[in-house]
């Protein structure tokens, strides 16, 4: 399948994907006070998308929009107006992705968290992050959130609702973490390494699962019902704190079973044994794979980790516009997806994102 080139050929399409506030958001944020340089924020998307796309330096970029009768910029006067527009790029990729979320039909949705580091040139072992939910059964990406280094892989980061089941690796197995996906009454589908979480049977009596590798068969699986204690806010240590002042207790189950290694394999999930089984939370868990690929996908198609300068005021824009990228392209090249048989949304003139006064008086 062709990929399609976002800020060229298929420009009219792309149009069409782009939220119909484009003008008024690009105003409210800062990203375009005066039409100074740039027409409309519909060049100034273009732009931002085709330096974050190509190889090309914020001095080539300028001097192909100005070729394009895009705008009239120079390097450095582009290099400000990327800066400016961080906010709006973020707003815009929240958009653009909100609007590809499908309504539940009736049963669980599911939902995969995961985040991946994203690096330009330095030593620092640790940038940035892109924190990511997915949709497993189509690949495409649901919501996606940007920080630096210090920023944490944990649940309450993202947003859920009733009826979710979210899948998560290691990195999100804490009980504030499930606590804050069951304050919404949705559940959690999680590996979890029985040494660091602290667990309790029904009766509210510790047990310890580290131990009890030895009932995990060769080949199966074992089951444990688990309480989890959620701590009080100001408790840093999952060791030291008394079980006693817990702020909640939720009701959850263990699940164990051995690789062909024969490594025991955790898994915890909230999710009543009569909504699922044993065997069947641990082929669910087998879907977090998912966004393990999309990862690769974005690295290896859009070049997500060649971040071109570290730490740099644009470095979060050019981010932000490439995952602008991603989630515009998941639609073009989704044929079977909603928009199919078109592949693009079929607007009206008065419809489209960023018309100019010249094409509403032609409505």
């Amino acid at each position: 399948m062709q990929t399609p080139s976002l800020h060229e050929d298929d420009w009219e399409y792309v149009r069409t994907l782009l939220p119909t506030d484009l003008e008024e958001s690009a105003r409210r944020t800062s990203a375009l006070q005066r039409c100074r340089n740039f027409p409309d924020a519909v060049s100034l998307m273009r732009v931002a998308l085709a330096y974050a796309l190509s190889d090309f330096s914020l001095k080539d970029v300028a001097a192909w929009a100005s070729a394009l009768q895009l705008a009239q910029i120079t390097g450095p006067g582009l290099f400000y107006r990327l800066r400016e527009s961080e906010l709006w790029l973020e707003q815009v990729l929240g958009q653009v992705l909100n609007q590809q979320v499908p309504q539940a039909a009736g049963g669980f949705r599911l939902r995969v968290v995961d985040a991946t580091v994203i690096n330009g040139p330095g030593q620092k072992p640790v940038q940035w992050r892109a924190h990511a939910s997915i949709n497993p059964t189509t690949g495409s990406i649901r919501a996606v959130e940007l920080t630096d280094d210090s920023g944490g892989e944990k649940f309450s980061r993202h947003r859920f609702g009733a009826g979710d089941v979210v899948l998560g690796d290691r990195g999100y197995a804490t009980a504030r973490g499930v606590y804050a996906v069951r304050q919404v009454e949705a559940h959690v589908v999680v590996r979890f390494n029985p040494a660091t979480l602290r667990t309790y049977d029904e009766k509210r009596r510790r047990i310890y699962l580290a131990e009890q590798d030895a009932k995990v068969p060769k080949t199966g699986v074992v089951e444990f019902r688990i309480t989890i204690p959620i701590p009080p806010e100001r408790t840093r240590s999952h060791k030291t704190w008394d079980s006693a002042k817990a702020i909640a207790w939720i009701p959850a189950r263990a699940i164990a079973s051995r690789t062909r290694k024969q490594e025991v394999i955790w898994v915890l999930t909230t999710l009543p044994s009569k909504q699922m089984p044993a065997l069947g939370i641990l082929g669910l868990y087998r879907v977090r794979w998912q966004i393990e690929l999309l990862f690769k996908r974005l690295k290896s198609l859009l070049h997500l980790d060649t971040l071109p300068s570290r730490e740099g005021p644009t470095a979060k824009s050019w981010m932000l516009a490439r995952l602008i990228a991603a989630a515009l392209a998941q639609q073009l090249v989704q044929p079977a997806g909603p928009l199919s048989p078109w592949g693009y949304v079929v607007r009206g003139p008065a419809q489209t994102a960023g018309r100019t006064d010249a094409e509403s008086a032609h409505t």
